[in-house]
């Protein structure tokens, strides 16, 4: 079996509420094996030499109402190589619980804090899971943001002494996916790549992007000069053959409409009110620009 050298942090929100993990490796794919959470119930990482039924039944036990510690007994008592793991659990309260068996490589270790616990293992040292603690303890930005700004502060403090490789972020919510349909928030990976939780932050930008939504005060509304800028954008992508006036005509919307939807940003856009969210805006204005 292959180790899987990894450092992670397991969270809740209260205030979303969320549940979420993220975690970083020189393993490929780590999003694949270590991750696992459940809106109401809770999260779990599962790392060195990963038990990876550890997340379905760690999520069950917690499903049932045992506590983070309670279901991290259950998991470790059962699993005759118990001193080969390492596991982070959240769960629906926000208790946490973390393990690190005897056998895992050093540094290993973790840390648990109010809402959180922090986990890794073949590390630079302990500086590396210190550092999380403290970025995501003094971080202001939102859950998904937290979490990601702990694991590059783990990442630039040492990280996994072998080096680079996969990174992932999960984090659900009630009704917090695509159209509402399921729990599963943010679901991003980095699988393979040189640096990959850069590469993670800017899908998260990303992410913010297409399915953010903007204040009131910061939408446009689509006449004058933004109405402008779009037909002339849409002008040389063979969107519109109208003229530049400025005006949000019937012709214009028609060909904003097929523009926004070739785009993915029908969201973000309010046709019947004739406003657009201005970061999509720039956005169009920077990847169009003549």
């Amino acid at each position: 079996m292959t180790k899987l050298s990894t450092f992670s942090i397991v969270a809740f929100d209260p205030s979303v509420p969320a549940w979420g993990v993220a975690v970083a490796s020189k393993f490929p794919a780590v999003g694949a094996v270590v991750p696992w959470a459940k809106a109401s119930v809770g999260a779990v990482a599962t790392q060195s030499y990963a038990n990876t039924t550890y997340g379905p039944r760690g999520l069950a036990l917690m499903e049932e109402g045992l506590r983070a510690g309670e279901a991290l007994e259950r998991l470790l008592k059962d699993d005759e190589e118990r001193e080969l793991r390492q596991v982070g659990l959240i769960d629906a309260r926000g208790e946490a619980a973390t393990f690190t068996g005897d056998d895992c490589h050093a540094w290993a270790g973790g840390r648990i804090g109010e809402h959180y616990a922090i986990q890794g293992n073949i590390l630079t040292g302990p500086e590396t899971v210190d550092a999380m603690v403290r970025a995501y303890q003094e971080f202001e930005g939102d859950f998904p943001e937290r979490l990601l700004n702990a694991l590059l502060a783990g990442d630039r403090a040492g990280g996994d002494r072998r080096g680079r490789q996969s990174a992932a972020l999960y984090v659900v919510k009630p009704e917090g996916g695509y159209g509402g349909m399921n729990d599963r928030w943010i679901d991003y990976r980095v699988d393979d790549h040189i640096d990959p939780v850069p590469q993670l932050a800017a899908l998260l930008n990303l992410h913010r992007l297409y399915f953010g939504k903007s204040a009131q005060e910061d939408e446009l509304q689509i006449a004058g000069d933004v109405a402008k800028t779009l037909q002339e954008i849409m002008q040389r992508q063979s969107y519109y053959t109208g003229p530049i006036h400025g005006e949000f005509d019937e012709e214009t919307e028609k060909s904003l409409r097929s523009f926004i939807g070739n785009e993915n940003f029908e969201d973000r856009t309010d046709f019947k009110a004739g406003r657009i969210d201005q970061p999509v805006f720039d956005y169009l204005v920077q990847k169009f620009s003549a």
